[in-house]
């Protein structure tokens, strides 16, 4: 079972899914694994009731609905692979449903926090970023798109990125001037670390010349949120508020479905979420009926 297993993560590998979800899928699957072992099953004989046995011992040990959720996607995806290669005839956890998760807004920020992120670096550390956080609200890349970018992805004078998303697919994000600036600055110091002895390759690398991690990018912006808006965020913190306000700002759903890389309109369609504050001030703003005020001043 364990060549298996190692044979559908490098299949994950080769169609470019992050190493926070390939880890995710080992440890799930591990434990599915060990699991069957202990029921003395294997693979080919694993049924459905051993899929729901497992899910049942997770529900016992408090496991979150989310987690659950994950493990049984991990399950899915595994299965599909096995039949896929003609391991097995079926996919026993396709008649097991998914339990229904509670639905939670994204978080985002509000367009003055973001601005309040991206200050002027004092050293090229912080030049690098404020950079990386400026080039996530500007263009919307997830954290393993941004890391694996190269020099030739980035095109300054156009002011797009060619990115490659998940299942390695490709497509192109512009980003602005602000983002253009930082990059021109960035591309200029990148070189006096560790007196050029650096990866030729990475946009991002670390203070040893090495390509940035994922994880390493989730400290940068953890960090700096709580230092200068004083609140834990993420890069997908930075990648809901540029969806988010790119939708404020009248940009369509289709649009920031091309831009964010969706394969499905309604996992962009999240986005539609502003809150009811912002919905009034919207409309007490624009709207000709919203109060006297505004009816008197338009028909003076």
């Amino acid at each position: 079972m364990e060549n298996l297993l190692n044979d559908f993560i490098e299949s994950l590998k080769s169609y470019g899914y992050s190493n926070h979800t390939i880890r995710n899928y080992s440890i799930d699957l591990s434990q599915f694994i060990s699991f069957l072992k202990n029921k003395g099953k294997g693979i080919e004989n694993t049924t459905h009731i051993d899929i729901r046995d497992f899910i049942g011992e997770r529900l016992k040990e408090r496991n979150s609905k989310t987690s659950i959720a994950r493990k049984l996607s991990s399950i899915r995806s595994f299965f599909g692979f096995l039949v896929e290669k003609k391991v097995l005839e079926s996919n026993p956890s396709e008649v097991i449903s998914t339990p229904k998760l509670d639905k939670k807004l994204p978080s985002f920020l509000s367009e003055k926090e973001a601005i309040n992120l991206l200050g002027e670096g004092k050293n090229l550390a912080e030049k690098r970023d404020i950079c990386i956080i400026e080039l996530l609200y500007s263009s919307g890349l997830r954290v393993s798109e941004l890391v694996s970018l190269n020099w030739e992805d980035v095109n300054l004078k156009n002011r797009v990125i060619k990115v490659k998303g998940k299942g390695k697919k490709e497509r192109i994000v512009p980003f602005g001037t602000y983002a253009e600036r930082r990059l021109k600055e960035w591309f200029r110091l990148r070189f006096e670390i560790n007196k050029g002895n650096i990866d030729e390759e990475p946009l991002f690398i670390n203070m040893r010349g090495k390509r940035l991690t994922e994880r390493s990018v989730e400290r940068i912006v953890g960090r700096y949120g709580i230092e200068l808006i004083g609140k834990r965020i993420t890069p997908h913190s930075l990648r809901h508020s540029f969806a988010t306000h790119l939708l404020m700002r009248g940009a369509d759903l289709r649009t920031i479905q091309e831009l964010l890389g969706h394969e499905s309109l309604e996992t962009t369609q999240r986005y539609t979420h502003l809150n009811i504050k912002e919905l009034k001030e919207i409309y007490q703003r624009t709207h000709p009926r919203s109060n006297l005020d505004f009816e008197r001043k338009s028909n003076k």
